[in-house]
């Protein structure tokens, strides 16, 4: 004879204690499952419209390599630290070129702390030949020891 507080297995409806704790599992199981499927389809949709986004008018290209023509490359003053220390690097810079083909800004994205801002100054200089939209990408400015 079961305890007051023991459940029976029987059939007139009382069900064991784990059988509430494989119910809970199954329910933990099926979220599971569907938040895995939510993020898969939103995954998907996001792939979707970030393939479509270069392809839109007005819109700015992906920050990879600027793709434009340089038409007038102005070089970086080499910094007289820089030559004291005969220190050589790459600068890394995200630029903004207007349709004119003006430099609209050049943010430093990575570099010896001494030639960022030379690099940035001859940088703001550059002429990119002119398109029908303003685009971002990453130039690289090399300095050498001379």
């Amino acid at each position: 004879m079961p305890k007051e507080n023991e459940k029976s297995n029987d059939p007139t409806g009382d069900t064991p204690p784990d059988a509430h704790l494989r119910h809970l599992v199954d329910q933990v199981i099926a979220d599971r499952v569907k938040n895995t499927s939510m993020r898969r389809t939103r995954s998907f949709i996001l792939t979707v419209l970030l393939s479509i986004l270069p392809a839109l008018p007005g819109v700015a290209q992906a920050k990879g390599a600027l793709e434009r023509k340089i038409v007038d490359k102005v070089s970086p003053v080499y910094p007289a630290l820089a030559k004291r220390m005969n220190l050589r690097g790459m600068v890394k810079l995200e630029v903004v070129v207007r349709p004119n083909g003006t430099v609209k800004s050049a943010k430093v994205m990575g570099g010896n702390p001494v030639l960022v801002d030379s690099a940035a100054d001859a940088v703001q200089k550059w002429k990119f030949e002119p398109t029908a939209n303003e685009t971002t990408g990453i130039v690289e400015v090399s300095f050498e020891p001379r």
